[in-house]
């Protein structure tokens, strides 16, 4: 069922956000107000992103791919829309 990756969808593009927002300010400007409140987020993120791999019951190489930073969570994804299960 397509609501069942909802959670994993919106937490995979949440977490590759607001990593590029700290990446691009680190680049750039560098300002502490950013960093404080996108990495919490991205924290946040990244660990929603791994429960909701485990809770779609995706196959096993997605679960471990949602452990990678950054791009785990769309891995997994992409992991989960090719193996055919939605929960």
């Amino acid at each position: 069922m397509r609501g069942d990756l909802r959670p994993l969808r919106t937490a995979a593009y949440v977490e590759a956000a607001s990593l590029l927002v700290l990446l691009v300010n680190l680049a750039t400007v560098h300002w502490d107000a950013v960093s404080s409140a996108t990495g919490p987020v991205h924290g946040c993120a990244y660990l929603i992103t791994i429960a909701a791999t485990f809770a779609a019951a995706a196959p096993a190489r997605a679960k471990l791919a949602a452990f990678l930073p950054a791009i785990g969570g769309l891995l997994a994804l992409r992991m989960q829309a090719t193996s055919g299960t939605s929960g």
